[in-house]
């Protein structure tokens, strides 16, 4: 598709053209360098900086798509190493159905474990993958022979496991060490191990008790840069005969702390609310934001209803600091109303677990900018 099909350039979604794609040529190279030398990779950022756009577009990039086969895995949701187990046996055969019959054998001969999910659609004639979580009843195995099929291909393969800090999390024991043993065996096969934990990703890497420590090159996600992204911003409306002021893109940057979705989804909004030929000024920006918080007023109501009192009060008073140095500080709690300060450690813990805040060196904050802002409209 041509950036001109486009009615709006500003994408919001997972995949982005690279032509609409910014910048990142550093850390695109920086990626390379280390997969073609043979290194695995820790990508890690903040939530929704533009980690995994990033290793889409890596993937499109000449030098790896025309030498290896690529596989993309979210085990966000994954509980265990079952699960993760059936995404990537689905993510790999996804991938390599469609490719020469050949490889589909070698795939159904290496994967045993995993044949009988494997079906051909009556229809099509075309090989389907139909195999329930349940079914995987030895992970350990199905693990090595996914491996050991990609140790065997006719390219080099890349796997990038998103939001990898999950395993420590996996119901069985030693998780990591289980995956470990069978990834350093990997001489074909690269890995790029993507988080948005920051501390619990660092330490997985960096402590000399953990498996996978000093296994991979750390890779600190960073946002972009607030010129190049505002050049970017301002040649596409010019693109579509329309202009932006530069301030407009500056204050919205700053606002956000320059992550990368909520720039794409402001100017996204920006964009459609300037009409062909007109200039985007900065009193529109309070009219796109108001107009992206309508839109998500719902599912914050939900989250906020389901929240126990404390953690919700203690949310309020966030939105309303932005960033919070000390919670549990006498002149916070007193400030806010809140309980005591050992109540507001509880909240937090709670808080933390759900991932609905996070902590940098500003302070603790809430991860979703928007929701931020509709709790301090609203309260």
């Amino acid at each position: 598709m041509s950036i001109n099909d486009l009615d709006n350039p500003f994408i919001v979604s997972k995949h982005i053209p690279d032509e609409l794609f910014c910048d990142r040529k550093d850390e695109t190279a920086t990626l390379i360098k280390q997969i073609t030398n043979g290194k695995d990779v820790v990508l890690v950022s903040p939530r929704r900086m533009g980690k995994t756009g990033l290793i889409h577009h890596l993937f499109r990039h000449p030098v790896i798509s025309d030498n290896y086969y690529t596989f993309f895995v979210d085990i966000y949701a994954a509980t265990s190493l079952r699960e993760m187990c059936h995404s990537l046996g689905k993510t790999v055969f996804e991938s390599l159905k469609s490719r020469k019959a050949k490889v589909r054998d070698a795939f159904f001969q290496t994967i045993k474990t995993l044949r009988a999910g494997f079906k051909i659609d009556s229809v099509t004639g075309e090989p389907t993958f139909e195999l329930s979580i349940g079914a995987i009843s030895e992970p350990e195995t199905t693990l090595e022979e996914i491996v050991r099929f990609l140790e065997q291909a006719d390219k080099r393969c890349i796997v990038a496991i998103d939001e990898f800090q999950q395993i420590a999390d996996f119901q069985e024991k030693r998780p990591e060490a289980v995956l470990r043993g069978i990834i350093q065996q990997c001489a074909n096969t690269s890995f790029i191990f993507s988080g948005s934990k920051q501390h619990s990703i660092a330490q997985m890497f960096q402590s000399k008790s953990r498996p996978f420590y000093q296994s991979a090159q750390l890779l600190d996600l960073k946002p972009l840069n607030r010129d190049t992204y505002s050049d970017f911003a301002i040649s596409l409306f010019n693109r579509y005969s329309k202009t932006l002021d530069r301030e407009v893109v500056e204050q919205v940057y700053d606002r956000f702390d320059g992550t990368t979705w909520y720039l794409q989804s402001m100017m996204n909004e920006l964009f459609a609310i300037t009409p062909a030929g007109g200039t985007c000024h900065i009193d529109k920006i309070d009219t796109a934001l108001a107009n992206i918080i309508d839109i998500q007023e719902g599912t914050y109501t939900s989250q906020l209803v389901l929240m126990p009192p404390r953690q919700k009060q203690l949310l309020q008073a966030i939105a309303h600091e932005g960033f919070v140095k000390s919670a549990t500080s006498s002149a916070f709690v007193k400030k806010h109303s809140l309980d005591s300060a050992s109540s507001v450690q509880s909240a937090l813990k709670g808080l933390n677990q759900k991932e609905i805040i996070a902590a940098n060196e500003k302070g603790i904050y809430i991860q979703d900018f928007f929701f931020a802002q509709w709790l301090k409209n609203t309260y």
